[in-house]
């Protein structure tokens, strides 16, 4: 069964496999004890730590071991924080960074914080000159700046050295999430703190990395003890930190001819989706992007149902739909881009994928696609087409009552009574759904029809929808 999901987690790499079991048998005693075997351990531990240093790009002494990426991320922020609390109380975070930055920036500024998001364009990009611009016209001392080498779910590449230099010259440290990239390569630019997570890159689970360069005012927040420099509290899972480190060195000696060779299926994939899926819209950065990894949305689709079909037909893939997460609300990444959100898939391929696998998911999506639209009651597919704008006349409105149904719904019944209204005419679709916010602008681009904005309603939002087609 073709596993299309690496961007969640890798498939553990044979090195690590290999690496975690004999680490096992040689691993296992205490390596702050100075006995034979404590001392075996730390010489595994210390082993462990070099390999890892030289990956990131960074000094052995300044990076230490954590039980995850999440932790990772949590206690970078926090101990950077934490250390620059005379400097300011301000932390900067990109729009798209992962859930663990913003939940612990959310953390913050409950604590009595202040947090400011940078937006993103439609590729999912920051500009270099929105974080100078947030840094310079903060009316409070900023203490620290996030930013992700590259977004989890839509793969782009994020300006990392460039801001660095922004961040440098306000002399504000930068703490980059490197968990998607690191396998792929060091992060370039004068970066202050970087975190990963092994089972990104094909580690074990429970192994995050976190580097803090020397000269950055760190204080680690309580409870601490004296293992891992005194950031990373509790006993070293040193099996799983060896299988880690040895995983890294040997994903990074496959990088270059591996991410060549899945870019090129990636580009097909970007390249076949919409010709053989009607009303799709591929997001993400087209060039400056992760070679893995790329995103597409469906109109008319419930993204669940979609995720379903495609199990069924042996393929495991994401989605960042609404329809398809617990909180019936699409992704902060999507919402920050304002791109289609409904029928979301994310397709992530690990190592090795074979080129026959993806020709396979090519053939299989079309039909999946149509089977969902069909169950849904989705209109057929039509061309875009541009009328002249109208002479005015007397307006014309319909009301569509969408309220109480999650996406794809409203998106298909504005389709469906469109054709209803005269050109000029209105339609205002009623809808408490989040996903609509994104989803009715973005099909008036695809159809050639005109937003003109929300307004609130008694019981959600109403959407005026003018038709020009």
């Amino acid at each position: 069964m073709p596993y299309f999901d690496m961007a969640s987690s890798a498939p553990l790499h044979p090195v690590a496999r290999q690496a975690l079991l004999a680490a096992l048998d040689e691993g296992w005693a205490d390596p702050s004890r100075l006995y034979r075997e404590g001392r075996r351990a730390r010489l595994l531990l210390n082993a462990s730590r070099e390999a890892a240093a030289e990956a990131v790009g960074c000094r052995p002494d300044e990076l230490v071991f954590t039980p995850s990426g999440t932790r990772a991320v949590y206690d970078g922020i926090a101990g950077a924080l934490a250390g620059r609390r005379r400097a300011g109380r301000r932390l900067v975070v990109s729009a798209v960074e992962h859930s663990s930055v913003l939940h612990t920036a959310a953390a913050h500024e409950a604590g009595g914080g202040t947090v400011t998001e940078v937006p993103v364009d439609r590729t999912g990009r920051v500009a270099p000159d929105a974080y100078a611009a947030a840094l310079r016209d903060a009316p409070d001392g900023v203490a620290l700046a996030c930013l992700q080498s590259a977004n989890h779910e839509v793969g782009t590449l994020q300006p990392v050295a460039e801001t660095a230099e922004e961040c440098a010259a306000a002399g504000v440290p930068l703490l980059v999430d490197a968990a998607q990239s690191l396998g792929w390569g060091p992060v370039e630019g004068n970066w202050s703190l970087l975190t990963a997570s092994a089972h990104k890159w094909g580690g074990p689970a429970g192994v995050g990395l976190l580097a803090v360069r020397k000269g950055v005012r760190f204080r680690t927040v309580p409870p601490t003890d004296e293992r891992e420099s005194g950031r990373s509290p509790g006993f070293e899972n040193l099996p799983a930190i060896v299988a880690a480190a040895a995983s890294l060195r040997a994903v990074r000696a496959e990088a270059a001819a591996e991410a060549e060779r899945l870019r090129g299926l990636v580009d097909r994939v970007r390249a076949r989706v919409p010709e053989l899926v009607p009303d799709v819209e591929v997001v993400g950065d087209p060039e400056r992007r992760l070679p893995h990894l790329v995103t597409f949305s469906c109109l008319y689709v419930d993204g669940e149902a979609l995720l379903h079909e495609l199990d069924r037909a042996e393929f495991s893939v994401s989605s960042g739909s609404s329809c398809t997460s617990s909180t019936l609300t699409p992704s902060h990444v999507l919402r920050a881009m304002e791109v289609l959100s409904e029928g979301n898939v994310r397709v992530s391929l690990p190592r090795g994928t074979a080129e026959a696998e993806v020709e396979r998911f090519l053939e299989v999506l079309p039909g999946v696609v149509a089977q969902v639209r069909e169950r849904l009651g989705a209109p057929k597919p039509a061309e875009a087409a541009v009328a002249p704008d109208p002479v005015p006349e007397p307006e014309v409105a319909l009301v569509v009552d969408s309220l109480g149904k999650r996406c794809p719904i409203p998106v298909i019944e504005l389709a469906k009574v469109i054709g209803q209204v005269p050109v000029g005419g209105v339609v205002v679709v009623l809808s408490d759904d989040e996903a609509a916010r994104l989803d009715i602008p973005a099909w008036c681009e695809m159809r050639g029809q005109t937003y003109e904005g929300e307004r609130t309603a008694d019981r959600g939002v109403a959407y005026r929808v003018r038709r020009r087609a």
